[in-house]
């Protein structure tokens, strides 16, 4: 994993302060937009219209934004996002005060805000490398990780109701002061962050070409480019095995959470703060594997926290299925929080390290866009099913699925091609291949 003596520096300190500082306005404005919404109308679907529109973004953007991160300077792309979204919300908060914010206004500035939040979160991933040695990498990413656990998933929830307490506007002008306070951070991070130029038809590290013989270079094409990203990550075995395990397991997951309430209620007999506590159990375990993340994948080798990882995600879903025990139900999703923490800073590591810098953002933004599907799908299938079957449905869905998945897969995350993975780039044809056995 490299010197124990190498220190994270001040540039990381700054980048993880801006990541945890945006993480923290964007979970006061998801809260509190909703809260806006029922404060104006009692119609379901103009209040679920709000979820739509959050996603939206990420299904039409991730893609050409991640062309757009391979294209420009990442550090400075990411100031110019923050400064957009500081004059929308900075638009919504004035108009709120003035009593002229409409919920089509707030939508529209929803939108514009996530579409951002997707480039963005391209963009900084693209940019670790850059900023950390390799040797860090799980370190820095599992820092990023507890920021935005913290922040986002356990301070702005009570944070932001009190604020819209006091005043509807005030959640939605703090947010605007942390995307500034974002913005300058990211700017005082030294350095270029632009990726290298690739020469035509040049052969990336996983062998595959960047444009086919005979053809135009794919890569003077927005389309040409998205297509040549999808390419590498496809014929990357690694790479594509975990985008497509993250995109199918959020289906589950988010299908799960999704009638998470009502199995709360209906199952376990808790009320709101009870279903508050369960949430908050997945949070702390989230920080705590955040916080020993990079040793706990160094001890365990990341082979066997992904293999044990997908377990845990079976255990988890068995126990929301079958389990009456709101302790157990507790103590499942802080297991299930800590190996989450754990597997974005395994997924995220490999993909910085096997992925060419030219080509990282859109590797980065395909797998988001994998993963934002199965957000997607999986928020309507949870209460489809939930209907038709029962309310533990979604969970034996879940617990069958995880299941497969880890039989199917379990091979391919084996020691030799993990350790190929982490070898440095000119030493991993010297690494053995897996046997068929491994």
């Amino acid at each position: 994993m490299g010197d124990q003596r190498q220190r994270l520096d001040g540039r990381f300190a700054k980048f993880w302060a801006a990541s945890t500082t945006s993480a923290l306005g964007s979970g006061l404005a998801t809260i509190a937009a909703p809260l806006l919404v029922a404060s104006r109308t009692n119609d379901p679907l103009i209040v679920s219209a709000g979820f739509g529109v959050s996603w939206l973004p990420w299904l039409l953007f991730s893609l050409p934004g991640g062309v757009l991160v391979d294209r420009v300077d990442r550090r400075k792309l990411m100031v110019f996002i923050d400064a957009v979204r500081v004059v929308a919300m900075a638009v919504l908060s004035l108009a709120i005060v003035a009593g002229h914010a409409s919920i089509a206004l707030l939508y529209a500035v929803l939108f514009v805000v996530n579409t951002g939040e997707v480039v963005f979160r391209s963009a900084s991933q693209s940019m670790i490398p850059s900023v950390v040695p390799r040797s860090l990498l799980e370190r820095a990413n599992g820092w990023l990780a507890g920021g935005v656990t913290l922040t986002q998933g356990m301070l702005a929830g009570p944070l932001s109701g009190f604020l819209f307490a006091v005043a509807v506007s005030i959640p939605f002008l703090v947010n605007a002061g942390t995307y500034a306070a974002s913005a300058v951070l990211i700017a005082l991070v030294a350095g270029v962050y632009r990726s290298g130029a690739v020469p035509q038809n040049s052969v990336p590290s996983s062998g595959v070409p960047s444009s086919a013989d005979g053809e135009p270079d794919g890569r003077t094409t927005v389309r040409g480019q998205i297509v040549e990203g999808f390419r590498w990550l496809i014929h990357q075995r690694l790479l594509r095995t975990m985008a497509v395990l993250i995109g199918l397991l959020n289906l589950t997951l988010t299908a799960a959470v999704a009638v998470l309430v009502l199995l709360a209620k209906d199952r376990l007999h808790l009320g709101a703060v009870g279903y508050g506590l369960l949430l908050t159990c997945m949070s702390v375990g989230g920080i705590v594997g955040s916080v020993i993340g990079d040793r706990l994948i160094k001890w365990v080798t990341a082979t066997w926290t992904i293999r044990i990882g997908l377990l845990i995600e079976a255990g988890m879903h068995l126990a929301l299925a079958a389990s009456r025990s709101a302790y157990f139900i507790g103590f499942a999703l802080f297991a299930f929080g800590v190996h989450g923490s754990l597997w974005s800073i395994a997924a995220s590591s490999l993909r910085q390290r096997l992925t060419p810098p030219e080509m990282l953002g859109r590797v980065s933004s395909s797998t988001l866009f994998i993963s934002a599907g199965g957000n997607c799908v999986g928020a309507v299938l949870g209460g489809v099913v939930a209907a038709d079957f029962g309310i533990t449905a979604p969970y034996w869905v879940g617990f069958v699925v995880a299941v497969v998945v880890t039989a199917v897969t379990w091979r391919v995350f084996n020691r030799a091609d993990v350790a190929r993975a982490y070898a440095e780039p000119e030493h991993r044809d010297s690494v053995p291949q897996a046997s068929a056995a491994a």
